[in-house]
């Protein structure tokens, strides 16, 4: 079993922030939480549901909220399963609700059962702002890798509390270490992946972390500087 990677941890360990590799596709699910208040975010419970219960029991945290970057299948396995468990709202952009409606189609194209799914609590749009205990992220919506990707950005300032750690992007399949998301899937394009990334990903500072929904961890100065699809040549 893979280990669960922390990060994130700022105003003397108040914050947790822990990413663990879940499903067949090792799609990387985030837990933040503050530990003061006990609230946390889940984001892009893929699968492996009793995995995530255990770490948020662990730390003592009630998730707030249930946040999808994107619709695809590796990335919302476990949606209802921890809407079920939990009862917080599932959330995510209103142009990938057909993806999710579609499951059946994506379980067939990978050859794997078909996950049970459910409501869609909230539609979120690009500028949305989540609050849970004393964070903050605002919602950016990316699309290209799907129609209603998101990325959700946790500035390093959250109200009076100044972070030890830089900014942090949550960026779902939006960007990789050295890559970004592939286009040839439902409803993605190219260029419009470039616009994203482009217009808002690389629009924040060098020093954001960026936490990618598969493999390890990046910033934007170093995809802005070595990724081969955002280096201008």
């Amino acid at each position: 079993m893979v280990e669960p990677k922390s990060a994130l941890n700022a105003s003397r360990d108040r914050f947790l922030q822990i990413t663990i590799p879940v499903g067949m596709l090792h799609c990387n699910c985030s837990i933040v939480g503050d530990l003061a208040t006990g609230e946390a975010l889940v984001i892009d419970p893929g699968d492996e549901v009793s995995r995530i219960l255990e770490l948020l029991g662990r730390h003592k945290l009630t998730v707030k909220a249930i946040v999808s970057t994107h619709a695809h299948i590796d990335h919302v396995g476990g949606l209802y399963k921890l809407r079920q468990y939990t009862g917080a709202p599932v959330m995510m952009h209103r142009d990938d609700v057909p993806l999710y409606q579609g499951m059946d189609v994506q379980a067939a194209f990978l050859g794997v059962a078909t996950p049970e799914t459910g409501e869609i609590d909230q539609l979120l749009t690009d500028g949305d702002v989540l609050q849970w205990g004393s964070l903050a992220a605002q919602v950016m919506h990316t699309p290209g890798h799907s129609p209603g990707s998101i990325s959700l950005y946790v500035p390093r300032f959250v109200g009076e509390i100044a972070s030890v750690t830089p900014p942090q992007l949550f960026a779902g399949d939006t960007l990789f270490a050295g890559s970004i998301g592939r286009t040839d899937l439902w409803g993605g394009s190219m260029d419009v992946i470039m616009d994203s990334l482009r217009s808002k990903l690389l629009q924040l500072p060098d020093e954001t972390v960026v936490h990618p929904g598969h493999g390890p961890r990046t910033s934007i100065g170093e995809e802005r500087h070595s990724n081969p699809f955002l280096i201008h040549k």
